[in-house]
């Protein structure tokens, strides 16, 4: 076999083998992305392959990112990976190579945008190409909001550049620790990076994290809330002290104006039911679509805890894109787009978890985060619909952690509704879900983790005859259990200096107490609470 003789006639058969040629030729072409109806250049995530499956990225970029490795803080920005796709993110104009001949073309923005896949012939001599991207939806006109609530590794620049690009309006960019090392702390400025536009914003705040007590996301930080972990591997340093709790991590925040979320809720799950019970959460954060996490949420609210739902992909690698999981936040028409308000709205549990299906749900006319007050028993309008461009096929409604109703289909569906009147003669909540067949076991995406597609809302609250209220003596109990295993940890497990060695930050006598302070609090609270409906206790709180 000749080199000569594969390049004359484009493939040569051997005894054993058939070589070909893969690339008949190719051109350097410069690529536009427009927005179909306005004709204004977007940033997208784009992938450009030969027939054969050979990819061709825009200069720059990574033809195979260096992912999938089961690890992090790999190739992190500028490109994401699902499966054995790469994509490149640009701002809607990019260059390079393509083959001529059959090209296929894979480009996405976010859950608002349909997703292209398409077949394109370069010619010999053809140096541009344009690409069209159609948007079914715009939520921002509709007064909500999107953003990611946990993102580490990458740069406030690309955070503004990916997010653009998957069409995301914020970012919440943690800095954080792990170890030794210590992550984006040169990314920190105390304040909000807005894009000249104002649909975009990144926000550097933290992530504290400890391995037994849990892990806690402060948004909106003026002034850094430190030491960012403690209590040792694998979050803070080898041989690292305890030296403080979530909860006064929490107090830290607020006390600045800032917001706190538990994130992958409840774990780790030493301290959560303490923030519950002391009222110290603004929201919790899913990020994968587990039943144990849907059915701790749900048993919290059925005690009467108000606790609105954010989504956010703990992006660590580029085999996430970000915005996967996403946070939609209405916000009044008489309230402009701005970080704090994104925020205050959060806490007021105006939210939608999206991991693809758009989803909407009122009741009487009360949407997410209302509350709906009867004046005595009776009935409600329930009215859903999702609309999605990824796969899903089940609406569901839910009411205190059960189906209500629901529309099914047999096969992934654009669009689904619900629109039900329904009984209602005691204080409740109700929100709306959507996903796949079996819900918990239906469609996934090709990222690092094979998240679910699902997409949920938080409650809207529904009172009758008076104010709302709700409680369980059996999640109270629970509550109760968790706390004193925090105190027994703290007493028996947790690593500690011996007393009088050192002057911590709180610059309290007694370490011990000072830890042990707030679960007592919350033992207290959660006390109250039986007392309050009639149910006695078991234990009281451990000095």
């Amino acid at each position: 076999m000749k080199w000569g003789d594969v390049e004359s006639e484009g493939a040569v058969d051997t005894e054993k083998i058939r070589i070909s040629l893969t690339e008949p030729g190719k051109n350097w072409v410069k690529v536009r992305v427009v927005d179909d109806e306005t004709g204004e250049i977007v940033p997208c995530r784009i992938h450009f392959r030969s027939s054969d499956g050979v990819p061709y990225q825009p200069h720059g970029h990574h033809n195979q990112v260096n992912s999938n490795l089961d690890t992090w803080h790999i190739d992190v920005g500028g490109d994401t990976r699902l499966g054995q796709v790469s994509y490149a993110y640009i701002d809607g104009t990019a260059q390079g190579w393509l083959p001529r001949g059959e090209v296929i073309v894979d480009a996405a923005r976010g859950y608002e945008y349909e997703p292209l896949r398409t077949k394109i012939e370069i010619a010999p001599g053809q140096q541009e190409l344009e690409l069209r991207l159609k948007r079914w939806i715009n939520m921002n006109e509709r007064g909500w909001y999107s953003g990611d609530s946990h993102v580490h590794f990458l740069s406030t620049q690309g955070s503004h550049f990916e997010s653009q690009a998957e069409d995301l309006n914020v970012v919440n960019l943690l800095q954080s620790q792990w170890g030794s090392l210590f992550t984006n702390v040169e990314d920190y400025t105390g304040h909000p990076s807005v894009t000249r536009e104002g649909n975009n914003i990144v926000y550097t705040s933290q992530e504290n994290r400890q391995h037994f007590m849990g892990h806690m996301i402060l948004w909106g930080l003026k002034q850094p809330v430190m030491p960012f972990c403690s209590d040792g591997p694998g979050e803070a340093e080898i041989g690292g002290p305890m030296e403080t709790t979530l909860s006064h991590w929490a107090d830290e925040a607020h006390a600045q104006g800032g917001f706190v979320i538990n994130p992958h809720f409840p774990f780790p799950n030493g301290e959560p039911a303490s923030l519950v019970a002391t009222g110290r959460l603004d929201a919790i954060e899913m990020i994968q679509q587990q039943e144990f996490m849907h059915n701790e949420w749900y048993r919290y609210l059925n005690c009467g805890y108000r606790l609105p739902l954010v989504g956010g992909t703990d992006k660590m690698s580029s085999d996430v894109p970000v915005g996967m999981y996403r946070t939609y936040v209405r916000i009044p028409d008489d309230d402009e787009f701005t970080y704090e308000n994104w925020c205050r709205n959060v806490a007021k549990g105006r939210t939608v978890l999206s991991g693809g299906p758009i989803i909407h749900l009122t009741v009487d006319g009360h949407e997410v985060g209302d509350s709906l007050e009867l004046a005595s028993p009776g009935s409600g309008e329930v009215s859903a619909w999702a609309e999605s461009v990824v796969p899903m096929s089940k609406l569901e409604i839910i009411q205190e952690g059960k189906v209500i109703a629901s529309s099914e289909v047999g096969k992934p569906t654009r669009k689904l509704s619900v629109n039900e009147t329904i009984k209602i003669d005691r204080n409740s909540w109700l929100a709306a879900r959507a996903g796949g067949p079996g819900y918990y076991s239906g469609y996934r995406y090709y990222d690092v983790w094979e998240r679910g597609i699902f997409s949920h809302t938080s409650p809207i609250y529904v009172s009758v005859g008076g104010p709302w209220s709700m409680f369980d003596v059996a999640t109270a109990k629970y509550m109760l259990t968790l706390m004193h295993g925090s105190l027994t940890y703290i007493d028996n497990s947790s690593r500690q200096h011996s007393h009088g060695h050192v002057t911590h930050h709180h610059g309290e006598e007694d370490h011990i107490g000072y830890l042990k302070r707030p679960i007592n609090e919350a033992i207290e609270a959660v006390h109250r609470r039986m007392h309050e409906h009639g149910f006695s206790h078991y234990a009281r709180s451990i000095s």
